[in-house]
């Protein structure tokens, strides 16, 4: 079974654009972290969640089948968005549309950041980027995925 094709850098650009937060409270956190969890159990992922506001966590959990590994990539994941402010999947596809990888050109420590996908800003309009939502356990398009779908169910509820 091929693995999904990345998103074009512009998909990923309109994703951000419409997935703006009208605000983001802590009871928003838990909706958004539930929500995730329930897809991510309807479909037996292995996956841990992380939500965080500012230095705050405010959303975890970890699914049968994850690791501690999970929240070290959650980590290294989050601290991309918090850096760029745009999600850990379009760091990354940047990068490879410049012909090199984040990892070559960075020159961050891949130890403490990866661009790989799972990784979304929270961004509220008229305020910008005040958080991320990470998922880690998948492949990195699928991880990217289902923080973008439960953002649009998050939106429409």
């Amino acid at each position: 079974m091929n693995a999904p094709a990345a998103p074009e850098i512009a998909e990923l650009e309109e994703q951000e654009r419409r997935l703006t937060l009208p605000r983001f409270t802590h009871d928003d956190a838990w909706t958004l972290g539930t929500l995730l969890v329930e897809l991510a159990r309807e479909r037996n992922a292995p996956v841990a969640v992380d939500i965080r506001r500012g230095g705050q966590q405010l959303f975890h959990a970890a699914l049968p089948g994850s690791t501690p590994d999970n929240d070290v990539w959650i980590d290294r994941k989050r601290r991309v968005v918090e850096r760029y402010g745009c999600s850990s999947l379009l760091v990354g596809s940047r990068f490879r549309a410049k012909g090199t990888t984040f990892e070559d050109s960075s020159r961050l420590d891949p130890d403490t950041y990866a661009a790989h996908g799972g990784a979304f800003p929270l961004t509220v309009k008229d305020t910008g980027v005040i958080g991320t939502v990470v998922v880690s356990g998948l492949p990195q398009i699928e991880d990217h995925r289902l923080v973008v779908e439960a953002l649009e169910k998050f939106l429409k509820a």
